[in-house]
């Protein structure tokens, strides 16, 4: 493998499964220098449909929320309060940063954590992992939703959006099989021919 893919593939690594202080410092850099100022905009994304089916006006934990796209895309109305997560510093001050010129800002909430070992403090009615997925390795799955499940209020919803299509080895599709094996599923949907997938699950215990 030549050095450059090497390095790549090995900056990929840490920045999914690096401690947390390697992963913070990887992000913000990307975030930083503009890298992924192509996802700025994306409105009209499948996901936005669930979330305004799901959030009954209530709340929304956004874990790996990256710049915001979600606290300032989704339907004003639906949701009442918004607590986005992620790792990056440099992604949250965008997200803050936009949330003000949108007006929310007295509604989105943004906290610098690893959402791996993220505690609230609160219940929410939907808990999302918008692309976010893809950096929990596998055998953590199950113990991060059932770590999040005491966090979702009653009759609340996991919201779970990934492309399903490509990825090595299929990875992401066997993420998403064992998500909607684990847990109660509600719903789960491909749209259109890109594998963009959303998977909304609810604990198995839960009425």
């Amino acid at each position: 493998m030549p050095a450059a893919r090497t390095f790549s593939f090995m900056r990929s690594l840490l920045k999914s499964y690096g401690p947390s202080t390697i992963k913070k410092r990887l992000w913000d850099a990307e975030f930083s220098t503009g890298k992924w100022n192509f996802i700025d905009d994306t409105r009209g994304d499948c996901v936005y449909g669930y979330l305004d089916k799901y959030a009954h006006g209530g709340s929304v934990l956004d874990l790996g929320c990256g710049p915001g796209n979600t606290a300032n895309e989704m339907t004003n109305e639906v949701y009442q309060r918004y607590v986005g997560v992620d790792i990056s510093e440099a992604a949250l001050e965008k997200a803050r940063k936009r949330s003000h010129e949108n007006g929310r800002a007295s509604k989105n909430v943004f906290v610098q954590g690893d959402f791996l070992g993220f505690e609230p403090n609160e219940k929410f009615d939907v808990i999302l992992f918008r692309e976010s997925m893809y950096h929990c390795p596998m055998n953590r799955i199950k113990p991060v939703l059932d770590h999040y499940s005491s966090f979702l209020k009653r009759g609340g919803v996991f919201v779970v959006r990934m492309n399903t299509k490509g990825g090595k080895l299929g990875r992401p599709k066997a993420m998403a099989d064992l998500i909607a094996a684990e847990l109660d599923l509600v719903e789960r949907r491909q749209h259109g021919d890109d594998g963009a997938t959303v998977i909304v699950v609810r604990p198995k215990s839960a009425n």
